[in-house]
């Protein structure tokens, strides 16, 4: 069995936003290797390969993680900051794509060691825009350490 190659993870529980999401990276043809996780726990246990993930390499990191930062179980800045503080997961870029525009997240996400922080546009338009060009951006521009 051929193991999925996974390029963005989001984390996202809103069902509209992860439609909206995904017609936004469809857009730029960027929909093929995405994985979408819907609490704070299934994202950790997705990138290290823990329950329902366990059959996963662990050295196959995605590419990039959108996460939401209002997630049930474990919160968005909860998973940054596992991420961010472990040596094997530190360089995984993480995008925050949040509705909240509160400087206090702002500043702590930034703390944490977050690459890049969005707050979605409440506008359908400008949402599928930005989330096309973060898609762009990461997948393709951006240059990762091997």
């Amino acid at each position: 069995m051929e193991k999925e190659k996974v390029e963005i993870l989001l984390v996202e529980d809103n069902p509209n936003d992860v439609r909206l999401t995904l017609r936004a990276l469809k857009k730029r043809n960027l929909v093929n290797e995405i994985k979408v996780v819907t609490d704070g726990v299934e994202a950790l246990d997705y990138i290290y390969c823990r329950n329902q993930y366990s059959d996963r390499n662990f050295d196959e990191h995605p590419k990039v993680i959108f996460l939401d930062l209002k997630l049930p179980k474990l919160n968005g800045l909860e998973v940054l900051e596992t991420i961010k503080s472990d040596i094997r997961t530190r360089q995984i870029p993480v995008v925050v794509l949040t509705s909240s525009a509160e400087d206090c997240d702002l500043k702590k996400c930034y703390d944490l060691g977050v690459n890049s922080y969005i707050v979605k546009p409440v506008d359908f338009d400008n949402f599928v825009e930005s989330v096309s060009k973060l898609g762009f951006y990461w997948l393709l521009l951006n240059k990762l350490p091997e």
